[in-house]
């Protein structure tokens, strides 16, 4: 070889070298988030990974609250082609490590300080034996009714604060021929509703036994049955056309003086400020009836992939999701509260501070607690045993009694 072509052939090794070593970071992200609020929420961290040079594939999988995007992800890793983060949340991130597809995102944690800067109920879901293997994005909590301030001020009406002056008011808006509940007839929402029913009329240690530790004695009790009769009343307050109806859609009744509540949880919240709505003056907020607080954590796993810039790219995202910036950024956006400790709230509306100050005395009295209905309780077959029972009665004319004994079958065989 002669002297120029192995000077040209040195050039070629050196510019393949540079461009493998310091290639952009990539990042093929499956997540649900597109409704409204969401999608502008996710947005920010798009502008955030491309600022720092990272090139963001989109992949939203509307529906079903995760449902359908649970269904995309499995077809893609089954064939060998895993996106390079996934939104996960819950026992679903541990089932996904165990299948032995998740990477290791600890040296991000432990360089950010992950530990120091978040609840450790919250850092626990992150965490799969021992390894750091999903970011938080926020704290959402579940058990929300939201609002149409013009509509209950018209009827003379206050925010319940009891099961039974929901029923009144929602009984006075039905005279008056207004719908008082905006539901969307979809399974996922049938179980939020019931949650908040159950956590409502139970409590916070009878909703530990049933819906956290599945405890036999708790689902077959009275208490049980008593939440199953108030959900058959909720079922009469909501339209004859609410099957199908997804949750944004059910917000917008809200906003635009369809109907008058909605239990939904704070991403409804994001739909009312994306809209321009105010707090306590267009819309109200005040958590269900009942003591403690249903929380669901939105969160991104890193898959196992091939190539540097797959793999800086994750490094960037996990950075950036739980930076200061964003978690401020997103949640402003989001409805939810950060899920680090340590970003201050002044920019924050009102029902923000009310949920992160009652995170923090949930947190003391033992009754911070995770949602089954929303993947952070319980396993998917576990949780889904339970809402087909829900949604089977809630869809019927079964009675409370035997939606008592299917759910007690159905957890049986889940297990």
């Amino acid at each position: 070889m002669n002297k120029k072509s192995a000077f040209a052939a040195a050039a070629a090794m050196s510019f393949l070298a540079t461009n493998v070593a310091y290639a952009d970071p990539q990042a093929e992200v499956l997540h649900w988030w597109t409704s409204g609020g969401e999608a502008r929420s996710v947005a920010v961290l798009q502008e955030e990974f491309a600022s720092r040079g990272g090139t963001w594939t989109d992949m939203p999988v509307a529906g079903g609250g995760g449902d359908a995007a649970m269904t995309a992800l499995r077809a893609r890793v089954l064939s060998g082609n895993a996106p390079t983060a996934v939104q996960l949340k819950g026992p679903a991130i541990q089932e996904w490590y165990e299948e032995g597809v998740l990477a290791d995102i600890s040296s991000v944690a432990e360089a950010q300080g992950w530990a120091d800067v978040l609840p450790a109920s919250i850092a626990n879901h992150m965490m799969c034996e021992g390894t750091w293997c999903a970011a938080p994005v926020n704290v959402h909590r579940i058990d929300w009714i939201w609002a149409n301030a013009g509509i209950l001020s018209a009827n003379g009406i206050e925010m319940p604060t009891t099961w039974a002056e929901f029923n009144a008011a929602a009984e006075q808006l039905q005279a008056a021929g207004i719908t008082p509940l905006a539901h969307g007839g979809q399974a996922w929402q049938d179980a939020t509703v019931f949650e908040a029913v159950a956590l409502g009329i139970g409590g916070p240690e009878f909703f530990q036994k049933a819906f956290v530790e599945l405890d036999e004695e708790a689902l077959t009790s009275d208490t049980m049955v008593a939440i199953f009769d108030q959900m058959r009343i909720m079922r009469g307050f909501v339209d004859e056309n609410f099957s199908g109806r997804d949750w944004n859609l059910a917000t917008a009744m809200v906003m635009n003086g369809e109907a008058a509540f909605q239990i939904m949880g704070d991403w409804a919240k994001g739909e009312f400020l994306a809209a321009g709505l105010v707090p306590g003056e267009d819309f109200l907020c005040m958590s269900t009836p009942g003591e403690g607080f249903l929380y669901n954590v939105d969160s991104f796993a890193m898959f196992d992939v091939d190539g540097q810039d797959n793999i800086d790219g994750q490094t960037l995202l996990a950075e950036l999701i739980v930076g200061e910036n964003f978690q401020h950024t997103f949640n402003l956006n989001k409805g939810s509260i950060p899920a680090r400790t340590d970003i201050a709230l002044d920019d924050f509306d009102s029902c923000a501070h009310t949920s992160a100050a009652d995170m923090a005395a949930s947190t003391e009295s033992g009754s911070l607690l995770p949602s089954y209905a929303h993947g952070m309780a319980l396993r998917g077959a576990q949780s889904g045993a339970i809402t087909d029972v829900v949604t089977a009665h809630f869809n019927s004319d079964m009675s409370s009694a035997d939606a008592v004994s299917q759910l007690v079958a159905a957890v049986a065989n889940s297990q």
